[in-house]
């Protein structure tokens, strides 16, 4: 009878100890599967998090290009760009869920987006403007571009011209001056010791041109190519003129000189431009030298 109970108790210990290690083997199991979710988990959210810190740098590296542009809204690209670097610094410190940095992001994108396409717009708006003002006509230029065209004409002009309705301008010269107390000029080619220009020019004899007030301005541009004189300007058709002054004459069709001083002031040494237009239009040109 003893043997039967000792059996039955053995038993016993034998059913609780597989029962034991059942439920020990599922308790393993389901460790190791959490286990596994966690890391999967971890991996995801920090490939998530990868991809979100890349996707702003790339942002950022799209606006850094666009201030480089230097635009009108170069500064409200560069407080969008703030707000990109402030949110990668937020993302980095981060450690869980990623979602609402992704949010942002796509808020961010859709600003610079707009921003970007602006920016584009006023860079091909300065494009035309730049061709517009490089193509802008102005006497000044013209004139000077003249000056090879014209230049050894003066001195055969009076040869060659036949008799019309048009007025000659002939014999422009310009000299420096030195003026003394006295009031005695003396020529000088330095320009350093130059008190006066001396503007001369005649108009020549033409009887069946028409008489009466004409008017002749005359520009003279220094070696460092200003306008001297008063460099007013005046717009004379559809072109505008900055002239050093004007010469009025009341015309009789007889030949008429014409002589105007010019202060000379803190002159560099180099070559000199004077041109006289009539009505706008460039009649007679000259150049001259000063040490």
């Amino acid at each position: 009878m003893e043997n039967q109970n000792n059996n039955s108790s053995l038993k016993s210990l034998v059913i609780l100890l597989s029962v034991l290690f059942a439920l020990s083997l599922v308790y393993i199991y389901k460790l190791t599967t959490d286990v596994n979710s966690t890391e999967v988990k971890l991996t995801t959210t920090l490939s998530e998090k990868d991809q979100v810190m890349k996707d702003l740098k790339d942002l950022k590296t799209t606006y850094d290009a666009a201030i480089a542009e230097n635009t009108s809204i170069s500064d409200e690209l560069i407080a969008e760009r703030d707000k990109v670097v402030a949110l990668m610094a937020n993302l980095k410190k981060s450690n869980g869920d990623v979602s609402l940095f992704k949010k942002q992001y796509l808020v961010l994108q859709s600003k610079m987006q707009g921003l970007v396409a602006e920016n584009e717009t006023l860079k091909k708006d300065n494009t035309v403007l730049k061709v517009q003002r490089d193509s802008t006509i102005v006497v000044l230029d013209e004139s000077k571009k003249s000056n090879k065209e014209l230049s050894g004409q003066n001195e055969d002009l009076t040869k060659t011209i036949e008799k019309g309705s048009k007025l000659t301008i002939v014999n422009l010269k310009t000299a420096a001056f030195i003026v003394r107390s006295s009031g005695k000029e003396i020529a000088t080619d330095k320009a350093s010791r130059a008190d006066v220009l001396k503007v001369s020019f005649t108009i020549a004899e033409n009887s069946i041109a028409k008489s009466g007030d004409r008017k002749y301005y005359v520009q003279v541009i220094d070696s460092k190519n200003n306008v001297m004189g008063d460099r007013q300007t005046e717009k004379i058709s559809d072109k505008t003129l900055t002239y050093s002054f004007i010469a009025n004459v009341k015309y009789a069709n007889k030949t008429v000189d014409l002589v105007q001083n010019i202060p000379a002031e803190k002159l560099e040494k180099g070559t000199f431009y004077v041109n006289v237009f009539d009505n706008g239009q460039l009649v007679s040109n000259t150049t001259f030298t000063l040490r």
